[in-house]
């Protein structure tokens, strides 16, 4: 009870200056916690972010160190290297064809040869094969 008098003997100004002070330490609060929560959510979009940049600034610097390199062989006279591993696919590629070719050649070229090794028989002459003799 005493405490309840007490505050009923403030005056309304003391009383909305403390419900002021109320929703502000609430605000503060919930300001705290939004705060936290979407500074939480940033550091976890931006350290993919970063993963992103740190990904493609690696490659472009590799990019650019091979570029150098190559800048450097052509400024000092050395002719670039052959692709040997491309000139070599390249040539198993073309085995590969050509091997498909002529098996494919060869099964149409006995396609055609079994359609003219028929033998057509005339009855009508004597020595024929069908052989009526008589």
């Amino acid at each position: 009870m005493f405490g309840s008098n007490l505050l009923d003997r403030r005056g309304k100004a003391e009383r909305v200056a403390d419900q002021a002070w109320q929703h502000l330490l609430s605000a503060v609060g919930s300001a705290g916690d939004s705060v936290r929560d979407a500074t939480r959510t940033a550091r976890r979009s931006s350290s993919g972010l970063a993963d992103d940049a740190t990904d493609l600034v690696g490659t472009a610097a590799e990019e650019a160190r091979r570029r150098a390199g190559l800048a450097f062989d052509a400024l000092a006279g050395r002719r670039p290297a052959l692709p040997w591993t491309l000139l070599i696919a390249a040539a198993l590629a073309g085995a590969a064809i050509g091997w498909a070719a002529g098996t494919a050649a060869r099964a149409a070229g006995s396609r055609d040869r079994t359609a003219n090794e028929i033998e057509f028989v005339d009855v009508d002459r004597p020595n024929s094969p069908a052989g009526l003799d008589g």
